[in-house]
C-alpha cells in the first residue's frame, strides 16, 4: 500500500429525483459522462450488479473496482490498486452521500469534493432536460 490513510464523508443536496440519481450512479454510462476524467474499462454492462469486478485509470494510475453492493439506494466498490480501500454511495430524494476510505497518493479528499460538484451540476442538467421536455 503506498500513500497515506484518508477519508472523506460528504453529503450535498441536489435538485434530482431518487430515481434520477439511482440511474446516474448504477449506470457505468451515466456515471461516465460526470465522472471524468477518470476512464473505465470497456464491455461494462448496462448497470452494475453486486460481485462484478472492472477497472478505472485516472491517467497513469489504475484503480481495480469490486462491486460490493449495488442496491436501489446505495452502491459500495472496493478498490485496490491506486486507491486501496472503499467509496460508497447512498442518495434519497434530493439527496447524496459519498464515504471513501483508503490508502493512496491521490488527494482523495479533493478529488471526491470535485466529482460531486459535478455530479450535482449534471443533475441540474438532466434536471432541465426533463422540465423542458
Amino acid at each position: 500500500m503506498l500513500g497515506t490513510f484518508q477519508q472523506s464523508n460528504l453529503r450535498i443536496e441536489v435538485e434530482a429525483s431518487e430515481v434520477t440519481i439511482r440511474e446516474s450512479l448504477l449506470r457505468p454510462n451515466q456515471l461516465q459522462k460526470w465522472l471524468w476524467p477518470q476512464q473505465f474499462s470497456p464491455g461494462l454492462p448496462e448497470q452494475f450488479h453486486t460481485g462484478m469486478s472492472f477497472t478505472s485509470s485516472i491517467g497513469p494510475v489504475t484503480i481495480r473496482h469490486y462491486v460490493d453492493v449495488a442496491e436501489s439506494n446505495c452502491l459500495r466498490f472496493l478498490l485496490s490498486g491506486g486507491i486501496d480501500g472503499f467509496h460508497e454511495w447512498y442518495w434519497g430524494e434530493g439527496w447524496i452521500q459519498s464515504r471513501l476510505e483508503g490508502f493512496s497518493v491521490l488527494p482523495l479528499n479533493l478529488g471526491q469534493t470535485v466529482n460531486l460538484m459535478r455530479f450535482k451540476e449534471f443533475l441540474s442538467e438532466q434536471n432541465q432536460v426533463k422540465v423542458a421536455s
